[in-house]
């Protein structure tokens, strides 16, 4: 991944910079490579958030019964309920978190470059400043699409109200709550996805470098390892990533999805303090890591998926020197 500076020197041609790069061609190219990924993506997503809100009576208690039970009842259009919200709102934010990422990444590389640390951590403590400022930017635009979509994901299950599209969900949600209901939960997001991006920034820059320094990429004067090597580092650096960022963070996005898909209107709504006491009244400690297999999965698919398309599009974005 792009360290933005000096530090490309250990790891011959495996690093792009942001100052290299074609802007236009970079945002325009990357918001179709990203919706392709969120396409194939997407259902993990409805069937983590319907194993989070469940209750516990619910007989769906695995990510394979939610899966059965949506197509029984919709049939494959059920595994993408929300998707034109999140279509509609991921490519503004991914542009907003990709820019505050890479900017970000290179300021942070100056500031931690003198210090007597590894390699790996100053990658870790770079790509983790640049992974939850990033993250905390795009929240803006993030969490009201995060709000419609999950009421469309769950609309009509386990006692939640239906809508006619998402639409529906912004003009009844303002009706009862104001602007401020579009950013219910808002807290809660930037305390989730925050920490979890500068969780999984940290872990794919710092396992990264140990990666290629285990297969003894380290000094100045090497021949650039292949393609092939490059690709392959890159992606058990987003498994990693993916499998740490999960285990951290389930339980703060379980709280999260449970306060966002509350019923519209309802006059005895729970803050995160009556949901957290709910969940461990229920089932105990495992009630936080509901959905955790799915959200593993999602975000270690997700985050290889995104990683390796993400440093495709910087290769073929490259300026014309």
């Amino acid at each position: 991944m792009n360290t933005g500076g000096a530090r490309v020197q250990s790891f011959g041609q495996t690093e792009i910079n942001w100052d290299k790069l074609d802007k236009t061609k970079f945002y325009v190219v990357g918001a179709g490579l990203f919706t392709g990924i969120t396409v194939a993506l997407y259902p993990v997503s409805v069937v983590k958030t319907r194993l989070q809100v469940a209750s516990k009576d619910v007989a769906e208690r695995t990510a394979f019964s939610a899966v059965r039970s949506i197509l029984k009842a919709d049939g494959i259009p059920g595994l993408y309920r929300g998707f034109g919200t999140v279509i509609t709102g991921a490519v503004p934010s991914r542009i907003i978190f990709l820019t505050a990422l890479e900017t970000t990444k290179v300021a942070a590389f100056r500031v931690v470059e003198p210090l007597n640390f590894s390699e790996p951590s100053k990658a870790a403590i770079a790509n983790g400043i640049a992974g939850m400022l990033g993250s905390l930017c795009a929240q803006t635009v993030f969490v009201p699409v995060d709000v419609v979509s999950q009421k469309l994901m769950v609309q009509g299950y386990s006692g939640y109200a239906t809508y006619s599209g998402g639409i529906d969900v912004v003009r009844k949600v303002v009706k009862a709550d104001g602007i401020r209901g579009l950013y219910r939960g808002f807290g809660l997001s930037v305390m989730t996805y925050s920490p979890s991006s500068a969780v999984w920034w940290a872990s794919y820059g710092s396992s990264q470098r140990l990666f290629w320094s285990l297969l003894g990429y380290g000094g100045e004067h090497q021949e650039p390892p292949s393609l092939r090597n490059i690709v392959c580092i890159q992606a058990a650096g987003g498994v990693v990533a993916g499998a740490t960022a999960s285990c951290i963070t389930t339980p703060l996005d379980t709280i999260k999805t449970r306060l966002q898909v509350q019923v519209i209107g309802q006059d005895k709504r729970q803050n995160a303090t009556q949901v957290i006491k709910k969940l461990l009244a229920d089932e105990g400690w495992k009630g936080l890591y509901r959905g955790l297999g799915p959200r593993f999965f999602s975000m270690s698919a997700w985050g290889t998926s995104m990683i390796l398309g993400y440093e495709y599009l910087k290769r073929l974005c490259i300026k014309e020197e």
